[in-house]
């Protein structure tokens, strides 16, 4: 059975709505979902509400964006059953939504210019049929389905909002880890590192698991590779951390095709993951 435990949906940078993920973990055979979009309660809201859908239970969780300063790297950490009245929690995610709206705006009068076709406000209608916060994935979203470019994450995209030269990126503040980290803790949720290595975060976990500052490590992830995933098992069992896995699933809006399930956590380390949530209620 298992769980897929990172997800995204239109409440942040995925293609489809909340309610179609449930129904995809069901048919794949999975236990358990957690839908986790980028700063933002909606999805913690949406499981405490629902917490069995499809006959699959929904863990409550978001995906706070965080910034390693001293390597000069965004950093993702998983929170898990935090709970969803905390005002840090909530600050930290109006304060994201605020500062990629205003990016994002930006970015999209500059695509105006290249596009005559693609405005603003259709963006900001597509936002708002979700969370109601534009990310890079929305603005490509209205340019794909307009026919103005090639993909939503394709060569076209690298031009546009490659990391380095493109030609209308524009990237938020985002607040230290030490921060988010305090936001986690208020919030009494569980904090797992997300995919280590694509922002090739290793030094980071290590100090951070080493410290008794994280929770838990994402191995399963399609992103990690293998040399980072057996050394996160070995973090992992030296300091009785809790093993995640998923498949970052974000529909159409990815660079390659990934099923929902594609990477699974099992149902020890689920079972593991509540009953440490639950400890932090007591």
């Amino acid at each position: 059975m298992a769980g897929d435990l990172h997800t995204h949906t239109t409440w942040s940078d995925g293609a489809l709505p909340a309610p179609v993920l449930p129904r995809l973990a069901a048919r794949a055979g999975l236990a358990w979902l957690a839908i986790s979009d980028h700063d933002t309660l909606f999805p913690v809201k949406y499981a405490y509400e629902n917490p069995t859908v499809e006959g699959v239970g929904l863990i409550p969780a978001t995906e706070l964006t965080a910034y390693d300063y001293e390597r000069k790297r965004q950093v993702h950490i998983l929170c898990y059953w935090p709970d969803q009245d905390c005002p840090e929690l909530a600050a930290h995610c109006r304060l994201m939504g605020q500062r990629r709206n205003a990016v994002c705006t930006q970015s999209a009068k500059e695509l105006e210019a290249l596009y005559p076709q693609f405005k603003l406000e259709d963006a900001r209608r597509m936002a708002d049929e979700g969370g109601g916060v534009i990310f890079k994935s929305t603005l490509m979203r209205v340019l794909y389905e307009y026919g103005l470019v090639d993909g939503i994450y394709q060569q076209d995209y690298k031009t546009l909002f490659g990391a380095r030269g493109g030609k209308v990126l524009h990237n938020p503040e985002y607040e230290p880890v030490d921060n988010v980290l305090a936001v986690i803790k208020a919030a009494r949720g569980v904090a797992v590192f997300a995919h280590p290595s694509v922002y090739n975060s290793m030094e980071l976990v290590r100090e951070l698991a080493a410290a008794g500052r994280i929770d838990g490590v994402e191995i399963e992830h399609p992103r990690n590779t293998p040399e980072d995933k057996e050394e996160l098992r070995r973090l992992a069992k030296e300091y009785g951390l809790v093993t995640t896995g998923g498949t970052d699933f974000h529909g159409i809006h990815a660079g390659k095709p990934r099923r929902l399930g594609l990477c699974r956590c099992t149902d020890e380390e689920v079972l593991r993951l509540n009953a440490l949530a639950k400890s932090k209620k007591a």
